[in-house]
């Protein structure tokens, strides 16, 4: 089937005249991506929607999910894009997903002073960066929204335990007028990818469970001025989301990578989601065999193998199309012309396209200045967030 696929696309691709690497969003895939996201969300009303905006760095693919799936809520990692969400998302909800160095944080309300009263959780980890934050609140006269990081065994950081967590907790009680506890955060990647003989993910998903609730009674009980219904309680993201959507001590869950579903996102969790992410890179060369330089004793063997050289390369991606297409483990890889290596016996001739499957998604769209929506052998062009 996929053979099928990638030879349509080839021919869609060359019809267009499109002659670059070009980074293609499938549509149908992302469709039913979409649907199964609105299922599993129907069915689990205790939780809201928030959209990773690092792992879907295109405003138009941006603006689609967050109409198709009902949220303004996004997650941002990255200071720029959070003016980005705010111009363009007019109730838009931001969490940071990592504390910001305290110098961005002042830059950003230095810079952009009309969004001081912006709805922003400021994501802090230990007393010291709270501390850093309350001095800028002071300085420019503002009242801080900030989300504590809980380590709920990821180990990466964050609040480690309730003395930790009534430090900073004494902190926010003690300037109101510039601190607003708004939840919590607890990301637990962990659960899925530790190796089963170790813990299977479903004790670890409990254990991170119960951390999460542990502090979020410490809260409830020892700071109950500071305690509200409407704090948010994140958790996620898409390696977990089949768990959290299960049940979860959290109310607002974060997801982004599985909804186009790079390579590092295969789980026994996520195989109703499709791949919907493909790098495209044209063939400007088509060499019998490879050649490797100073050796050219071994061009008297034998070859399975002939050598393409495409349009760019070294990409966190996997060459899927043509089979048992692979990059020479001697001649090494190039992001220039990479050689790629196919069977002798394979049809493909320069200006055809040799197709990968990223293994991420944000690291591998800022790569490329648009994204191209492929729908019914037509393309639409999405711009991506460069940086």
């Amino acid at each position: 089937m996929l053979d099928h696929y990638f030879k349509q696309l080839n021919l869609d691709l060359k019809k267009q005249g499109i002659a670059t690497p070009q980074l293609i969003v499938d549509a149908a895939a992302l469709k039913q991506n979409i649907q199964h996201v609105q299922l599993r969300l129907s069915h689990a009303p205790h939780l809201k929607a928030r959209l990773v905006v690092k792992s879907l760095a295109s405003l138009e693919l941006l603006k689609l999910l967050s109409e198709q799936l009902n949220t303004q809520r996004f997650m941002v990692f990255h200071q720029p894009h959070i003016v980005s969400i705010l111009e363009n998302f007019a109730e838009a909800n931001i969490l940071l997903g990592k504390p910001m160095p305290a110098q961005a944080v002042h830059q950003f309300f230095d810079q952009h002073a009309e969004w001081s009263n912006a709805n922003i959780q400021w994501l802090i980890d230990t007393k010291q960066r709270l501390q850093q934050y309350l001095e800028i609140a002071q300085l420019y006269a503002l009242s801080l929204h900030v989300n504590i990081e809980i380590d709920v065994g990821l180990h990466r950081g964050g609040v480690q335990s309730a003395a930790q967590m009534v430090e900073i907790l004494k902190l926010i009680q003690q300037y109101p007028q510039y601190l607003k506890l708004s939840g919590l955060m607890g990301y637990d990647a962990h659960v899925t990818k530790i190796p089963a003989i170790i813990k299977k993910p479903e004790l670890a998903y409990q254990s991170s469970q119960q951390t999460y609730a542990d502090y979020q009674k410490l809260i409830k009980q020892q700071f109950p001025s500071l305690w509200s219904d409407a704090l948010c309680f994140n958790g996620g993201g898409s390696p977990t989301f089949s768990f959290h959507t299960t049940e979860s001590v959290c109310n607002d869950l974060s997801f982004g990578s599985m909804l186009v579903k790079p390579s590092d996102f295969d789980s026994d969790f996520l195989k109703a989601l499709q791949p919907a992410l493909w790098i495209a890179s044209p063939v400007l060369k088509v060499l019998p065999f490879t050649q490797l330089p100073s050796m050219s004793l071994l061009d008297k063997l034998p070859h399975k193998y002939k050598a393409l050289f495409i349009y760019g390369g070294y990409w966190l991606a996997n060459y899927v199309y043509p089979k048992q297409a692979h990059p020479h483990a001697l001649y090494g890889r190039s992001s220039n012309q990479e050689l790629v290596n196919v069977p002798r016996a394979c049809d493909i001739q320069v200006d055809d396209f040799v197709f990968l499957r990223p293994t991420q998604s944000e690291a591998v769209i800022p790569q490329f200045s648009t994204l191209k929506l492929y729908q019914q052998s037509a393309f639409i062009t999405w711009q991506s967030f460069r940086e």
